[in-house]
C-alpha cells in the first residue's frame, strides 16, 4: 500500500487494475473504507480519499460540493487518470453525483451509497458540531474520559465512537481534532444542499441504500431517475445509513457485480 499527500487531498492507494475512487461521508475519512478497500484492491486500483477538512487532508474555510468536485478532478489529473469508477457514501455520494454532472467523461461507472440528490435538514449534524465546538479536547488525558463526557450530549454509542475516530495526539501529545469543526459548522447549509435537477448524467449508475435508513425515500426515485437516467437502485435490507460498516459483505457483492457487469 502506498500513501500520498497532495496540496489538497491525502489518500491511500492500493491494488492494481482499473481505478476505483472512494469518497467517505461527513465526519469520516478514507480509513472508514479500509477493510472493503483492501478487498476491492484484489481487482482494482483503489484510492481511499480524505476529503477537505477531514482526515489528513488540508483544511479550508471554503467548503462546497463544487469545491470538493474540483478537488477530485485535480487529484485525478495528478494521478494521470483520464477516467475512473467512483463510489461515494453520503456527503461523498453528493460529491460523486456532482462530479458526474460536471465531468461525465471522467467516470466509467458511478456508485452512490445511501444518499439522494435532494436537500437535507441536518439537525443531528448541527447538534454534533455544536457539541464539538464547545468541547475542549486538550483538557482530557484519555479517550475513555472523552467518551464518558461526550456520552451526555451524544448518547448514541455508535455515533460517539465514529466521532472519536477523528481525534489524535499532536506533537505535544495533546488530543486534537482531525475534523475542521469550525468550517464544517459554518458551511453546514452547503452540505445539506441538493443538486441541480436539470443536468442529466447518462452513465451507468448504481444507488445503494440501507433498508433501515431514511436517507432515500420512495418519492426520491423520480428525481434520481430524472438526473441519472441509466441508474438502478438496490436496497440492502439489514443496513442503516453506514452500509459499509453494517453490511460490508452485501455491499461488496453489489458493487463488484455492478462493476463487472
Amino acid at each position: 500500500m502506498d500513501y500520498f499527500c497532495s496540496m489538497q487531498l491525502y489518500f491511500q492507494k492500493m491494488g492494481s487494475g482499473a481505478p476505483l475512487l472512494i469518497l467517505h461521508g461527513i465526519f469520516g475519512s478514507g480509513d472508514n473504507w479500509l477493510t472493503l478497500g483492501r478487498r476491492f484492491a484484489e481487482h482494482y486500483t483503489v484510492y481511499l480519499i480524505d476529503q477537505r477538512n477531514h482526515g489528513q487532508s488540508d483544511w479550508s474555510d471554503a467548503f462546497s460540493y463544487k469545491l470538493m468536485a474540483e478537488d477530485l478532478r485535480e487529484l485525478m489529473e495528478q494521478e494521470q487518470l483520464d477516467s475512473a469508477h467512483i463510489l461515494g457514501h453520503s456527503m461523498g455520494g453528493k460529491v460523486s453525483m456532482l462530479f458526474a454532472q460536471l465531468y461525465p467523461e471522467r467516470i466509467q461507472k458511478l456508485i452512490v451509497v445511501d444518499i439522494a440528490p435532494k436537500s437535507y435538514q441536518l439537525n443531528e449534524h448541527k447538534h454534533i458540531l455544536e457539541t464539538l465546538q464547545g468541547f475542549d479536547l486538550q483538557a482530557y488525558q484519555t479517550r475513555t474520559e472523552i467518551d464518558q463526557v461526550l456520552s451526555t450530549p451524544l448518547p448514541d454509542y455508535g455515533t460517539r465512537q465514529f466521532i472519536l475516530k477523528n481525534i489524535y495526539r499532536n506533537e505535544e501529545k495533546a488530543f486534537t481534532w482531525r475534523l475542521n469543526v469550525k468550517a464544517l459548522y459554518k458551511n453546514l447549509h452547503e452540505i445539506g444542499k441538493g443538486l441541480d435537477a436539470e443536468t442529466p448524467y447518462d452513465g451507468p449508475t448504481l444507488f445503494i441504500n440501507g433498508g433501515k435508513s431514511r436517507y432515500i425515500q420512495p418519492e426520491d426515485h423520480v428525481k434520481i431517475k430524472r438526473i441519472f437516467r441509466r441508474s438502478e437502485l438496490l436496497t440492502i435490507p439489514d443496513a442503516g445509513h453506514w452500509v459499509h460498516a453494517e453490511a460490508p459483505e452485501a455491499l461488496f457483492t453489489a458493487v463488484t457485480h455492478f462493476l463487472e457487469a
